[in-house]
This record gives structure tokens, sequence and C-alpha cells, in this order.
């Protein structure tokens, strides 16, 4: 076997092992996350908060860095997750309503789109991706893929979720 090819982790060795911050696992290799600096840090706490103090009225729960197996042998850790209902796994392992991924300055687009590519082909249904230095945010669908929010309102459907980009950058 070459090189190219073998694991360089296990599975059972990525999940028992501790990474400061976390770190995805692709195909046998952990990715380092950039970190988080301090507008990521106070947008992510923001849109945590946004979410958390609706939970009861719209039927969620939301979770701040939970890793989910978007399929066995990769793992990604969006910045937050929303699941519809007050259940969740310790790793999730069913589609998330959405993730929501918060840019800082060393990201690429070519790995935040490979990352939404992990969501759809999983089954999640929305991703959302925001800018916190340009503040712009963009949504992602099966449906209609990759698109700038142009009216200010980050909005899921069934159930309708909307979260004003003026809250979070407040």
């Amino acid at each position: 076997m070459s090189s190219t090819t073998r694991p360089l982790v296990s599975v059972e060795e990525y999940l028992a092992s501790v990474y400061q911050p976390d770190c995805d696992f692709v195909d046998g290799e952990v990715l380092e996350r950039n970190r988080a600096e301090g507008d990521h840090a106070w947008i992510q706490a923001a849109i945590v908060a946004y979410f958390f103090v609706r939970r009861n009225e719209w039927g969620i729960t939301v979770l701040p860095e939970m890793r989910v197996q978007v399929q066995p042998g990769r793992d990604r850790i969006p910045d937050v997750c929303v699941l519809l209902g007050q259940q969740y796994e310790q790793i999730l392992t069913q589609p998330p309503f959405l993730c929501i991924e918060i840019l800082s300055p060393e990201d690429r687009w070519v790995r935040v789109e490979e990352r939404i590519n992990d969501f759809l082909t999983m089954g999640v249904p929305y991703i959302w991706v925001i800018d916190p230095h340009t503040r712009q945010a963009y949504i992602s669908t099966p449906a209609e893929g990759l698109r700038e929010v142009k009216d200010g309102v980050l909005r899921t459907a069934n159930p309708a979720l909307l979260v004003p980009l003026s809250e979070l950058f407040a």
C-alpha cells in the first residue's frame, strides 16, 4: 500500500484523542480548523445565544462545535449546529437541520466548499456561512446551491427560522 492511500490516523485513534482546538477528520487525515479570533468568537456567541433563547419556541437544540460524522471516516465540526427537537447524539450521525460556518481570515473558499459539500451529501438541508469581517452571509441548500444573502436575513423553511444579520452584528 502506498503512503498516499494509507490512512494516517484510524477513526478509533481520532475519536480517542483530544485536539485543541478540535479538528476535522477526513479519510484518515486530521485537519486543523482555523483558530477563532475575536470577531469569529463574537458572532458564534451571538448565534448560539439567538437560537438558545428561542429553542423552546422553535423546538430546536443549538450546539456549538459539535462533531458531525458526515459519512464513515469523515467527521466535521461546524461552528454551530441546529437540530430539530430536543435530543442529540454524542457524535451526530443524523443530519442536523442547519450547520453554520463562521469564516476566519485564513479560510479559503475551496476548503469551505468542501465542508459545505460534505454537509449537503450527508443530507443537511441548510448551511449558512457568515463572514464577520465583510459582514456578508451565504445560504447553501441542495436545491439552490450557494447564494449570498442580499436582504439581510438568514432563513430556513419547514420550520421557518429567521435571523436578521443586524441582530448578530449589533
